[in-house]
């Protein structure tokens, strides 16, 4: 299986070049407005907010910088298919503006652009960031009632492009092959991710930001899994430091990445060199804690009623018996982006099991 990997340098407001309906999945973070790490991008695009800032009016500016993502957004309900899947990573932001302390939604915003472009929410995740200092108290300290709580979690917002799911050819191969195991649905589909956490990314490069909105690899990797099927198209309209574009890489599926800054594409083409590495790591994990998982409902008297068609392990429901990996082995230039090479994981190509140790690379959080 070979899948493609673009990146545009441009503009995502006006994606030229991406056709209409050629997209099935889109998992992106933009900037957050209201965070003040994010005015100057903002204020390029709409010279007034940088006129509302300064005058105090914070809700122009929430209001100014939000209109730009709406430009986007509209251009997703052109590029994706019948059915195909937007999901926006989002915090809220708090702020004082003058005299004036708020929180700025930008979830709520955001979920109503989405309706009035015809997008039928789904079910929304929280998951934590907590990587600010240790102080969980803001405005007062320890002195009621002035005090506020502080932000800990992002939202990821689901979004289907229109009334009607995807649609697929009875036993569809691809779609079979994508599954999931019946635990990590369990953990995936919860409405809380508790188990991953936020990260900092210092750039050196350039002029690049002191820090990026970049969310940690097992973010997209989940979605990508969740929400599309080997063969696919992940796009990333900011894309950053290309998090998405990895995690398409390593799930099998095609990815195309806008990015108005061309130095991120440096950071991008220094981490697609451990990829392939990381790839059967990630598959590795994988097994392992389903292996884990089969030894301890064993260990504790249970049964299992199917087997795997591709591995040597039983599966606790039918739709998983099909599942079939498939590991990044090659991965080279191309004219706008990388081509990649992926290898049908075959069940002896691993020693999983209680024993086995995955290499240090095989951490999602390091990547």
């Amino acid at each position: 299986m070979e899948t493609d990997h673009r990146i545009v340098v441009d503009d995502s407001r006006e994606m030229n070049d991406v056709e209409d309906d050629s997209v099935e999945l889109v998992v992106t973070s933009p900037p957050y407005p209201m965070i003040e790490m994010w005015d100057s991008l903002f204020e390029q695009l709409d010279p007034e907010i940088h006129a509302q800032l300064n005058a105090g009016d914070g809700q122009a500016a929430f209001e100014s910088m939000h209109r730009e993502l709406d430009t986007v957004w509209s251009e997703l309900s052109r590029v994706l298919v019948d059915g195909g899947i937007a999901c926006i990573n989002i915090g809220d932001a708090t702020r004082k503006v003058e005299d004036s302390f708020r929180v700025y939604q930008n979830h709520s915003r955001i979920t109503n652009a989405f309706e009035r472009l015809g997008f039928e929410p789904l079910p929304e995740l929280l998951w934590r960031k907590p990587v600010n200092s240790a102080a969980k108290f803001m405005g007062s300290g320890m002195l009621p009632p002035n005090a506020y709580v502080t932000l800990e979690h992002e939202y990821i917002l689901a979004f289907r492009n229109g009334k009607s799911r995807r649609e697929f050819e009875p036993g569809a191969e691809r779609r079979y092959n994508s599954a999931y195991f019946w635990e990590e649905r369990n953990k995936w589909f919860s409405d809380v991710w508790e188990d991953i956490r936020g990260e900092l990314q210092n750039l050196d490069r350039g002029e690049l930001r002191d820090r990026s909105a970049a969310y940690p690899f097992e973010v997209p990797y989940r979605l990508v899994c969740m929400y599309s099927v080997y063969g696919d198209t992940v796009l990333d309209p900011f894309w950053g430091t290309g998090t998405s574009s990895l995690a398409a890489m390593v799930a099998g599926r095609n990815s195309i990445g806008y990015e108005i800054e061309d130095e991120f594409t440096r950071v991008f083409d220094d981490r697609v060199r451990s990829v392939a590495e990381f790839s059967e790591n990630v598959i590795q994990q994988r097994l392992e804690a389903h292996r884990d998982f089969v030894e301890q409902k064993v260990d504790s008297g249970q049964s299992f009623n199917y087997e795997a068609e591709n591995y040597d392990f039983p599966v606790t429901t039918k739709q998983e018996k099909p599942l079939k990996f498939y590991a990044l082995q090659d991965i080279r230039e191309a004219e706008d982006g990388y081509r990649a090479t992926h290898e049908a994981v075959e069940g002896e190509r691993f020693t999983i099991g209680r024993n086995s140790q995955p290499s240090r690379a095989a951490s999602l959080s390091d990547f």
